[in-house]
């Protein structure tokens, strides 16, 4: 949606702090634990399952699959809903004899092998981005929270930018690529944020009228034809009316996934309750955030953040008792209580060591816990 007039109306109308989660897994041979194309077989074989059939999506290469869990009541409503079509994500998994993984990246698979899923969406994707959108082979999630009012939601975007850091740094789950460990933590936002368009961090708009100007001028000078080629890691989502955040890499373990989920629920929701209070902060310039940025990307929880207010450096360790602190109103209204792991994806794979055996322990995971329970139909 780029008419920007109805867009707006678009978040006048939003209902505040509805709740939808987007999660990316992997497609794999179960014996191999490589990625294999597959995607549309696993769509033709979920329209048995009416639920299913519903909340699955592409995610531009055959080896991947999306399930979405639709608009929440609330965060508990949107978690409920997940969980019950992850439960059949996997059971599915199982009938068509392939195996799911949830980290940010694919530690060998080769891009140069991956299909781009044959849609007019993608093979218009395709034909602009050509190498980066071959290169792109990513897995995330997304969090989308409801917002009403467009300048609102606008301020809420621009606060948020100084936060993506460090939940990506609380998220990072993908440090090998290509058959070697990285050295990252996310090499997964090295390859995304880095290459595409529009992507990354977004300058601060201000306010709804100077972001529909610029999205306008894309469109006056052929830039982009849709809203989705608007890759900023935290940015309006025009036809659903709500902030979507999305920097996190995929979460292997699925209470990772939802305690990572409420905590940006609750950055959002907060975010929002300050701008009401009038005590948000004046957005962070962008070549400040980037610093903390390329410190999340390389060292994750491992390294040293920089408090831009107090001018020094913190650990990154503190991250989520700092996101806590300050998300207590929200999380007090909407009733979340995420408990965070002691150590992140990347973290937890270096600490196994060798790639094979840490990204196989991974699929283990990743199976245990999204599909713990049988589906009732």
């Amino acid at each position: 949606m780029l008419d920007m007039d109805r867009a707006r109306e678009v978040f006048e109308g939003s209902e505040d702090f509805t709740v939808g989660l987007e999660e990316e897994f992997q497609i794999l041979d179960p014996e191999t634990l490589g990625l294999v194309q597959r995607f549309e077989e696993l769509e033709a074989a979920a329209a048995a399952d009416p639920v299913l059939a519903e909340a699955i999506a592409g995610e531009l290469i055959s080896s991947e699959i999306e399930i979405r869990s639709g608009k929440g009541a609330t965060f508990a409503d949107a978690v409920a809903r997940q969980e019950d079509v992850r439960r059949r994500l996997f059971r599915l998994a199982r009938e068509c004899r392939v195996r799911l993984a949830a980290t940010g990246t694919h530690p060998w698979s080769p891009w140069q092998e991956q299909r781009i899923i044959d849609t007019e969406h993608y093979r218009r994707r395709e034909e602009g981005l050509k190498y980066v959108a071959w290169r792109n082979n990513s897995f995330s999630l997304h969090v989308h929270v409801g917002i009403r009012g467009a300048d609102r939601a606008v301020a809420v975007c621009d606060h948020l930018r100084v936060l993506l850091p460090d939940l990506l740094a609380v998220s990072a789950n993908s440090p090998f690529l290509d058959g070697r460990d990285s050295g990252l933590h996310s090499v997964r936002t090295q390859i995304f944020t880095k290459s595409f368009p529009r992507c990354g961090v977004h300058e601060p708009f201000g306010d709804w009228r100077r972001y529909a100007e610029f999205v306008d001028f894309l469109v006056a000078t052929n830039s982009v034809v849709e809203h989705t080629q608007l890759w900023w890691s935290v940015r309006p989502h025009h036809a659903f009316g709500t902030v979507e955040f999305r920097i996190c890499d995929a979460q292997t373990r699925a209470e990772d996934s939802t305690a990572l989920a409420g905590l940006i629920t609750a950055c959002i929701v907060q975010a929002a309750l300050d701008y009401d209070n009038g005590v948000l902060p004046e957005p962070v310039a962008g070549r400040y955030i980037e610093e903390n940025m390329w410190r999340a990307i390389r060292y994750g929880m491992d390294g040293r953040m920089i408090d831009f207010a107090r001018g020094e450096e913190f650990h990154a360790r503190a991250i989520p008792e700092r996101l806590l602190f300050w998300t207590a109103p929200a999380r007090a209204q909407l009733g979340i209580e995420p408990v965070l792991p002691d150590e992140n994806g990347a973290q937890r794979q270096r600490r196994v060591g060798e790639m094979r055996k840490a990204f196989a322990a991974e699929v283990e995971l990743t199976h245990e816990t999204y599909a713990r329970e049988e589906v009732t139909t």
